[in-house]
């Protein structure tokens, strides 16, 4: 996992849930760390609008089971994907 995509999230997670970047844990589900589902919708577009990527639809986030590092793995996900795309339309 890139160290780097997990401090960003967490930045981006804090920001939005008016917290302290330390009391995340990668365990954290976004309903512990007080992020309603609104909000968590806001948290999503922050994210794709940070690193300039899209999540699938259908990956919609669920915020009772959804912890800090799914988040992470999913915009890991994200820019392994585009910088694949990238790779192979060159």
């Amino acid at each position: 996992m890139n160290e780097s995509t997990q401090q960003q999230v967490f930045e981006l997670i804090a920001k939005q849930a008016k917290i302290e970047i330390a009391t995340i844990k990668p365990e954290s589900t976004l309903k512990d760390l007080g992020i309603e589902s609104l909000e968590a919708i806001e948290l999503i577009f922050d994210i794709e609008e940070h690193f300039n990527i899209n999540f699938p639809d259908q990956q919609g986030a669920n915020f009772d089971s959804d912890t800090a590092k799914s988040l992470v793995d999913a915009v890991q996900k994200a820019l392994d994907d585009k910088a694949a795309a990238g790779e192979g339309s060159k």
